[in-house]
């Protein structure tokens, strides 16, 4: 198996007749899934997502791929092809066609009116090309083919992409659901077909290559829900990813059987939910949705509530409900169900509001202690099946952290693909494939670009480093007022703390040092402004570390007058 060095350098220019496979964002992490396709000076992106942050990035709002190896380049993209609706697959599309409008949006009819709705938000019209599964399309110098897959949103597709250097099968998000609620199945049929005709590589999800068996089916689910449903006192609500229709459609269906009435909270949820039902992927009997000022009327058993946060997001209404700052106030004998899965990384945030839920009296039910979610992503049962179907000669596993790459990897040789055939790379590797053989040949910069409010970019990891010392440490801020002649002190220092666990008064004890540094420098002679300010900095840092064990911000200002 071939896999990135640290050392790569830029990859060298593309050989003629040959493809490149550059990943920038999707492979080492879950989220922020985007691939760009070069063959013949012409690029083709599939997917452009983003990545939500973690507690180390606090104020970052999303996380954008890298757009600096194309930005120069933005003519020469054909297209993007958008395998499905979820965020981490076309999250992103609005900041790159921000750069460049006219791309075509390439895509099922679900996964356009999704984008075409977030679009709407950023005041973007894009230029779209609506697709079905079976479908052939000509984007430049490359031939697309839409596959049907099935996950855990409807209208899924995988592409296959021919060029004269060979063919590249790229699955997207899919798992083998052999009983989905809208009978829609993985094409396995057409995937047999194109293995058969020779997939020169294999761009496969790998998510859950480490989960042994076979996924549930989905509709598993229903029974459980009603069961919960059943023995529901009060209140039931439920929060779902804004864009899992299936899921919702069982949440509907559950609730018609028992008498309740639904409600969606959260701009995303009413705004996917409407786009769902007016496209006819949603089925919702006469009656059974109301508006959420409604539920006033309505006694606690007939009222079922929608809503985002199944993730802990602090802003999401379910968040604000177990802290206390929604509308919605959360009351014993409610029940809460978290109807999804743990994305890696956001465990303590949601087990803090489980904690915080279950504190106000909700019955809590999520997946660690009843089913009431299933994966999206095909397990390792799945994979091998798929491999041995489709037979390919080169592999890539994408879409996954580390240890589901080199799962995926593994999966893959037990099938036979030659491990010298399987390239495990991460975001930024360019992959050549030439001869029928792919292979590592560089690197480009695929870093993390931070959305923060309204800026894009701006906060780099300097900035996210200052803000966690901010948040753990505090700040101290020290005011000096200087004669420029004498370089004596003449006002302060003054001394103020935020944050830090300090009493202001403690900070009598490190005046003199601050004064004993400042006379030191002008006796040598220093008196730039900036100088002295890294001497009071250095002070005031010394003792903080010796006295208290803690490394706050040190904010020095020298004045001189």
């Amino acid at each position: 198996m071939s896999h990135p060095h640290p050392e790569l350098g830029p990859p060298p220019k593309l050989p003629k007749g040959g493809l490149r496979v550059t990943p920038l964002g999707g492979l080492g992490e879950i989220g922020r899934n985007m691939t760009v396709f070069e063959y013949d000076g012409r690029l083709l992106i599939v997917d452009c997502g983003v990545l939500f942050p973690e507690e180390e990035q606090p104020g970052v709002d999303l996380i954008l791929p890298d757009f600096s190896s194309i930005r120069d380049r933005l003519d020469d993209i054909e297209g993007i092809v958008l395998t499905h609706g979820h965020e981490d697959h076309i999250g992103g599309v609005p900041y790159l066609l921000r750069e460049r409008p006219d791309i075509p949006l390439i895509g099922s009819k679900l996964t356009l009116a999704l984008i075409e709705a977030k679009l709407q938000e950023h005041r973007i019209r894009p230029y779209t090309l609506e697709v079905v599964e079976g479908q052939h399309e000509s984007v430049g110098p490359f031939d697309c083919e839409f596959v049907a897959v099935n996950h855990s949103i409807p209208d899924a597709l995988a592409v296959a992409i021919r060029t004269p250097a060979g063919m590249v099968v790229h699955t997207g998000d899919f798992k083998m659901d052999q009983l989905p609620l809208d009978r829609r199945l993985t094409d396995l049929p057409a995937f047999a077909r194109l293995g058969e005709e020779g997939i020169d590589l294999l761009l496969v999800d790998s998510t859950n290559a480490e989960v042994p068996g076979f996924v549930p089916p989905e509709r598993d689910i229903s029974n459980v829900l009603r069961t919960v449903f059943a023995g529901a006192q009060k209140r039931i609500i439920v929060a779902s990813f804004a864009s899992h229709v299936h899921r919702i459609q069982q949440i509907l269906d559950a609730a018609h059987e028992y008498g309740r009435r639904v409600a969606f909270v959260g701009r995303s949820m009413v705004r996917n939910m409407g786009i769902a039902r007016d496209l006819g992927y949603l089925r919702v009997p006469a009656g059974l949705v109301v508006d959420v000022k409604a539920l006033d009327d309505l006694p606690d058993e007939e009222v079922v509530l929608v809503c985002t946060g199944s993730q802990g997001e602090p802003m999401a209404a379910l968040s604000r409900m177990a802290n206390r700052d929604h509308q919605i106030r959360i009351v014993a004998g409610d029940t809460v169900i978290l109807a999804s899965s743990l994305i890696p990384g956001n465990e303590n945030a949601v087990y803090r509001v489980i904690n915080g839920l279950t504190r106000w009296g909700a019955n809590v039910v999520h997946k660690g202690n009843a089913r009431v979610h299933v994966s999206g992503h095909a397990s390792a049962g799945e994979l091998l099946y798929f491999y041995n179907i489709c037979k390919p000669k080169n592999l890539m596993p994408v879409h996954g952290e580390w240890r589901h790459l080199r799962a995926n990897a593994e999966l893959g040789a037990l099938t036979g693909i030659p491990k010298d055939h399987i390239v495990i790379a991460e975001d930024g590797v360019a992959v050549d494939l030439v001869d029928g053989r792919a292979r590592i040949v560089g690197k480009v910069q695929a870093g993390y670009v931070y959305v923060d409010g309204l800026s894009v970019g701006d906060v780099t990891e300097s900035s996210l480093k200052d803000r966690r010392i901010l948040g753990e440490e505090g700040i101290i801020s020290v005011y000096v007022v200087v004669d420029s002649t004498t370089g004596k002190v003449v006002s302060g220092p003054q001394i103020q703390a935020r944050g830090s666990g300090i009493d202001d008064a403690s900070f009598a004890a490190v005046v003199p040092k601050i004064e004993e540094a400042i006379a030191r420098a002008a006796a040598d002679g220093v008196a730039e402004p900036h100088q002295l300010q890294q001497l009071v900095r250095r002070a005031v840092g010394r003792w903080v570390s010796d006295q208290y064990r803690r490394r706050p911000m040190i904010l020095p200002v020298v004045i001189e007058v």
